[in-house]
C-alpha cells in the first residue's frame, strides 16, 4: 500500500532540507578529497615499488566520487555520510524504502552530469515538491529527515 501524504506532512518530512543538503555535501566533498589522497598516495607507493608497473592504476581515481555516492545510497545507510551526518537519508519516493541498485545508479550519474553542466539545475528543488532535485525526480529518489521519517505520521509514533 502506498502512503499518500498531506501537505502537512511534506513540509514536515523536508523541512530544512536544502540547507542540510548543501552542507552534507560539503562534507562528503571532503571526505572524497581525503580518500582520493590516501589511494593516490598508496597507488604511487605501489607503482614505485612495482618499478612502474603499478601506476596505471591512478585511473581508478576519476571513478572515486561516482563509487563513493552510488555505494553508499544503495547500501544500509540509504545515505552518504556527510547526509548522515546531518540527519537526512534518501528513500523512494512512491513509498519510502530503500533505493533500488538501479535507482542509485541513476541518480549518482545525473548527480554529476548535473555538476559538470554548472550544477544550475540543482535550482530546480527550489520549486520542487518535497524539495527535489533533477537526480531526484528522474531517479525517483527522495531526500528526508531520518528522525522525522522515523518517528512520524508513517509509524503512527508522535515526532518531533
Amino acid at each position: 500500500m502506498i502512503y499518500q501524504m498531506n501537505p502537512i506532512d511534506e513540509d514536515w518530512l523536508t523541512e530544512g532540507v536544502l540547507t542540510r543538503r548543501v552542507f552534507g555535501w560539503l562534507i562528503d566533498a571532503l571526505l572524497i578529497v581525503l580518500i582520493c589522497v590516501a589511494l593516490w598516495l598508496t597507488l604511487v607507493l605501489f607503482g614505485l615499488l612495482t618499478l612502474g608497473l603499478g601506476l596505471p592504476l591512478l585511473g581508478i581515481l576519476p571513478f572515486v566520487p561516482f563509487c563513493y555516492h552510488m555505494l553508499f545510497l544503495a547500501g544500509p545507510p540509504s545515505a552518504t555520510p556527510g547526509q548522515s551526518a546531518l540527519g537526512l537519508i534518501v528513500r523512494r519516493n512512491d513509498d519510502f524504502g530503500r533505493p533500488t541498485p538501479v535507482q542509485a545508479v541513476v541518480s549518482t550519474l545525473l548527480f554529476y552530469a548535473t555538476l559538470a553542466t554548472s550544477g544550475l539545475l540543482l535550482l530546480i528543488a527550489l520549486f520542487t515538491v518535497r524539495r527535489r532535485t533533477l537526480h531526484d525526480l528522474v531517479s525517483g529518489l527522495v531526500v528526508v529527515r531520518a528522525h522525522r521519517l522515523q518517528t512520524g505520521p508513517l509509524t503512527g509514533r508522535p515526532g518531533s
